[in-house]
């Protein structure tokens, strides 16, 4: 196999190890990208937190009106798609546009989407969800990628690193089911804007839109700190000969070489294909956030807190709250144990473990549904548990692919690298469409199923370990 790339106009430079201008003590880059991917995630995670919501809602209450199987399906179609757009918006960042106008575009797009959905009809509806997807595509793969650019391989920073930046998303996914879950469901707003002569089921789209504000408050930030990058993610040498007036001259053609892949350079994408595996059985069971569990908070907990009633969305909250409470620790505990620290498929393993616990908590639940509503803790612990996983995973995971993806085509395997998520998202999806509240059995054995699949998967994944670490070639 080989591939065709063009050296970029300024070459790599290991310079970005020393520097330490940036968030606790990281490069400075990483402060313009913690901020962008925070509000970018503000806006994907408040639509996502009203999402199922709105679907499965009465026409009469401003919903979609769609059966709960039909609504997840859609969900995880939609879900999958954000992650599967990332290979084509990795590739025309390698080849054309760069990882950071690639930003600027894709957020553009994604802001449209958003605001899109604040229109009330099923062409919008449909129109806005594809409008996210094709933005994110674009933007996803290539914010992830350009932080990895900021640290050199071998710098005990990166792991860290990441997981600073996943306590950015997590702000952004903390404020944002509050913000627009009141919007689509409070009384009180319904209320209000039922007082300027809208209709109170119109609220579900004031929700939708504030998703788009917060994507537009990111752009202005990543534009604003933009100098703070250098030249990392600029566009392709080959990229701009072709944009320019005399890139047609057959007498200066844009040199490319194709250069084959080492068998160090196979054998680390080796690795990244079994830890792809596990990474989508991990998603598959941590999106039923967003719809099983979302369903299950609204239709079977007691959404009150000492008499006082809250949106069942505001439950999306949780995990993101959570990730900034631990990612730091994390992050720090990493940076402590440095070439100490477990290995990148021990730590997939341990999230692996963590998750199917957090998922299994929701069978006793199931079980006291059947006498009435439970108590919000049950979810509370779950989140817990869950997001313990998520810590040994995720930020691991796409620090790990930036460490062991051929430089030429970073942005490319990282795009291949989210399609474990889209994967995972579909999957999520085809199990959330069992959910029925009314048959104990059903939700006992779906719960049951998806911690047990995980406890298995993390005792492979563990027994599996010094072989990907073989295949890893050094790098942990």
């Amino acid at each position: 196999m080989s591939t065709t790339f063009a050296e970029e106009t300024t070459p790599p430079s290991d310079s970005s190890a020393q520097d330490n201008m940036g968030l606790w003590g990281h490069p400075s880059g990483l402060t313009t990208l913690f901020f962008t991917e925070l509000w970018e995630r503000f806006s994907y995670y408040g639509m996502r937190a009203i999402l199922m919501l709105y679907m499965v809602a009465a026409l009469a209450d401003g919903g979609m009106g769609l059966d709960t199987r039909t609504a997840a399906t859609i969900y995880g179609v939609y879900t999958s798609s954000v992650y599967v757009t990332s290979i084509p918006g990795g590739l025309i960042a390698d080849k054309l546009l760069g990882a950071k106008l690639s930003i600027l575009i894709g957020g553009s797009i994604i802001a449209l989407g958003h605001f899109t959905l604040a229109i009330h009809s099923q062409i919008a509806f449909y129109g806005g969800l594809i409008l996210i997807i094709l933005g994110t595509g674009l933007l996803k793969p290539n914010i992830s990628t350009l932080l990895g650019s900021l640290y050199s391989a071998d710098d005990d920073r990166r792991d860290g690193g990441f997981s600073i930046f996943y306590m950015g998303i997590n702000i952004g996914a903390a404020l944002s089911p509050l913000v627009c879950g009141y919007l689509a469901q409070s009384e009180q707003f319904k209320a209000f804007i039922a007082g300027y002569g809208f209709k109170p089921s119109d609220s579900w789209h004031f929700g939708f839109a504030a998703a788009g504000v917060g994507m537009i408050i990111g752009l202005a930030h990543f534009l604003f700190q933009y100098k703070r990058l250098g030249s990392k993610g600029a566009r392709p040498l080959g990229a701009k000969a072709a944009a320019s007036p005399d890139a047609g001259s057959a007498s200066a053609p844009v040199k490319e070489a194709k250069i084959p892949l080492t068998k160090q350079e196979w054998s680390r994408l080796g690795a990244i294909a079994i830890l792809f595996c596990f990474a989508a059985f991990f998603w598959a069971v941590y999106e039923q956030d967003g719809s099983s569990l979302n369903l299950f908070a609204d239709r079977l907990t007691d959404c009150s807190f000492f008499g006082w009633k809250f949106p069942s969305s505001w439950f999306q909250t949780l995990p993101a709250v959570y990730c900034i409470i631990l990612a730091p620790t994390f992050s720090l505990l990493w940076i402590k144990l440095g070439h100490r620290q477990p290995s990148s498929p021990a730590k997939f393993a341990i999230g692996l473990a963590l998750l199917g616990a957090g998922i299994a908590v929701m069978v006793p639940a199931s079980l006291l549904a059947a006498q009435g509503k439970v108590g919000p803790y049950w979810l509370v612990f779950s989140y817990l548990l869950q997001v313990l996983g998520e810590m040994c995973l995720s930020p691991v995971g796409l620090s790990t692919v930036t460490k062991l993806a051929p430089a030429r085509f970073a942005s490319s395997t990282m795009g291949m690298w989210m399609l474990a998520t889209a994967c995972g998202n579909f999957l999520a999806g085809y199990l959330a469409g069992f959910f029925n509240e009314n048959s104990t059995t059903t939700l006992i054995t779906m719960f049951g199923f998806m911690g047990g699949f995980l406890f298995l998967a993390a005792a492979i994944l563990w027994s599996l370990t010094p072989l990907v670490r073989k295949l890893m070639s050094g790098i942990r």
